[in-house]
């Protein structure tokens, strides 16, 4: 979800947030999602087995929910029932329905960024989960309202027809150098990258650095990150700045004269799960929480593409220095960093 989307989103908010979130009228028991006694496991499974299913809102891609669904309504034979859209969608259908004191939803999968806008919404309750000690750093916030779940990379891309590995860029510094006149690509809407990469390096001197690589090289703005990935392939940008980890492999597969590199830290995105406030499922949406966020989840996960943020698992960046976005951070400063971004590059 891009910085404009959210800013959308959160105008929706702003105006939801007066009405008032009461607490649910019906008798579902939401004890177990900070419950740590001994019995915790059995006590969840036989209460979901009560409920018997759960409504999910995400954004996951459409080919990646079956096997996430199959896996889970195997195990433990409980009904997910998933309504899928963009996390901008999601994030405005949640508060909609909330301030219409519909609760359908039970769990909500989208965007970090997102995530904690429907916190501050109060849309969201806190859980406390065995599972979260085998998470990344920084995965679960002070407030516990949602986890992340998997992490979109952000890596560079060349093409190897054009640029030799050994001639490959070892930081961003190195962009100023001639040689990268006219060869370097990046996507239009990635302005939370920018803003994690210049803050890395100091915000005022990250921002002169890549100024000054604009003003210097140039850098050719393309808008989908499937469509820089291909042109890097076809020789239009030999060297992208942002693409998603797992597409030039893709690409490659298939012929394509493309590979790809880190300048680390590498940046990450991260999406999270979290349980509605009012969820009509409590117990249903928790065992599906811990799914995910566990081995079995993670496993099926790391085999879409996606990063895993359980430690237990392996992942295909293994041994890559990555730095995940701040949530905080994406949704606060999403005006200033995208107007810093935009006058930049996009102007170019």
């Amino acid at each position: 979800m891009t910085f404009s989307a959210i800013a959308r989103a959160s105008a929706a908010a702003l105006f939801l947030s007066l009405a008032a979130y009461a607490l649910p009228s019906f008798a579902q028991d939401y004890s177990l999602l900070n419950y740590s006694g001994a019995d915790r496991a059995d006590k969840l499974l036989a209460a979901a087995k009560k409920e018997g299913g759960l409504t999910l809102y995400t954004s996951i891609a459409e080919k990646d929910i079956p096997p996430l669904r199959d896996g889970f309504e195997k195990k433990y034979g409980i009904k997910l029932t998933v309504w899928r859209a963009g996390s901008d969608k999601v994030l405005q259908r949640s508060l909609t329905e909330t301030g219409a004191k519909r609760y359908e939803v039970d769990a909500i999968h989208i965007g970090a960024p997102e995530m904690e806008a429907l916190h501050r919404e109060q849309i969201l309750q806190p859980v406390t989960s065995p599972v979260f000690k085998n998470l990344i750093q920084d995965a679960v916030p002070k407030h516990k309202d949602y986890a992340s779940t998997m992490l979109t990379v952000w890596v560079q891309a060349y093409n190897t027809n054009l640029i030799k590995k050994a001639d490959l860029p070892k930081s961003y510094e190195d962009l100023l150098d001639p040689k990268w006149k006219g060869k370097l690509g990046i996507e239009a809407e990635d302005a939370d990258w920018f803003a994690t990469v210049a803050t890395g390096m100091g915000e005022a001197k990250g921002i002169k650095l890549f100024r000054d690589i604009a003003a210097t090289n140039g850098i050719s703005v393309r808008k989908g990150h499937s469509l820089l990935t291909n042109l890097i392939a076809a020789g239009e940008v030999p060297l992208g700045l942002t693409v998603y980890n797992y597409m030039p492999t893709g690409v490659a597969k298939k012929g394509g004269p493309i590979d790809s590199f880190v300048i680390e830290p590498a940046i990450a995105r991260a999406n999270a799960v979290g349980i509605a406030r009012h969820a009509p499922h409590p117990a249903s949406a928790l065992l599906f929480y811990e799914y995910l966020i566990g081995p079995e989840g993670q496993k099926i996960l790391a085999s879409l593409d996606y990063v895993p943020t359980n430690t237990t698992v392996p992942s295909p960046m293994k041994g890559t220095k990555i730095k995940v976005e701040d949530p905080v951070m994406t949704l606060d400063g999403m005006t200033k960093w995208t107007k810093i971004y935009n006058e930049m590059l996009l102007a170019k």
